[in-house]
């Protein structure tokens, strides 16, 4: 597991005009932490932009917890939202959702796919493997999130199609897309057969 932990500031200066300049002379990216108890108001706050960048360059930020210390408090979060440039490596603006272990979350993680190399429809049967789906939307308590799901291709023979239904999910995880019915099913991954070749079909003959 890693550990994730970002430092802010108090934000007492808003508005457009106040995140631009905060962007360009500070170096500094304006977010939000919002969530946890019923009383809890929303804070305004700024982070470091080459911190928040670093901890953006690993998968794992995405689906996991956050420590985030905000004058001298520290407060468990997750990243809800970015707000990216459209063309350049900039983020205007970031989301955190306060959040407990008992807090029940839907967050997107990314799919790792093993065994491909060893899989019974690639390296005896000569097929070629498809990815259709990297992430899954799921939905669990935060104590059950996981960075990454596993996706076992190790047994899979050519010409056979995987589904959400057939990812063996971590204990206490559901994923969103089953919980809307049958037709929401979608293919992860696949295994397209080798095309026979002429001396293959000839020898058929």
């Amino acid at each position: 597991m890693v550990d994730f932990v970002l430092n802010a500031e108090v934000r007492e200066d808003q508005g457009k005009g106040a995140s631009r300049r905060l962007r360009r002379e500070a170096g500094k990216v304006p977010a939000i932490v919002y969530g946890g108890a019923k009383n809890r108001k929303p804070q305004a706050i700024t982070l470091a932009a080459n911190e928040l960048d670093k901890a953006l360059q690993s998968e794992a930020f995405f689906s996991h917890v956050i420590t985030l210390n905000v004058a001298d408090k520290a407060e468990q979060v997750i990243i809800k939202d970015l707000q990216r440039h459209p063309a350049k490596p900039v983020i205007y603006h970031a989301d955190f959702l306060r959040v407990t272990k008992s807090t029940v979350i839907t967050k997107t993680v990314p799919l790792h796919f093993i065994n491909e190399e060893t899989c019974v429809g690639v390296k005896q049967q000569g097929g070629k493997i498809t990815h259709n789906v990297a992430d899954v939307q799921i939905k669990c308590t935060l104590s059950n999130l996981p960075e990454f799901i596993e996706v076992d291709m190790a047994e899979v023979e050519a010409g056979a199609t995987l589904h959400l239904s057939d990812i063996a999910l971590p204990k206490g995880v559901t994923l969103v897309q089953l919980a809307l019915g049958a037709d929401h099913d979608l293919a992860i991954a696949s295994i397209a057969a080798k095309k026979a070749s002429a001396d293959d079909e000839a020898a058929a003959e």
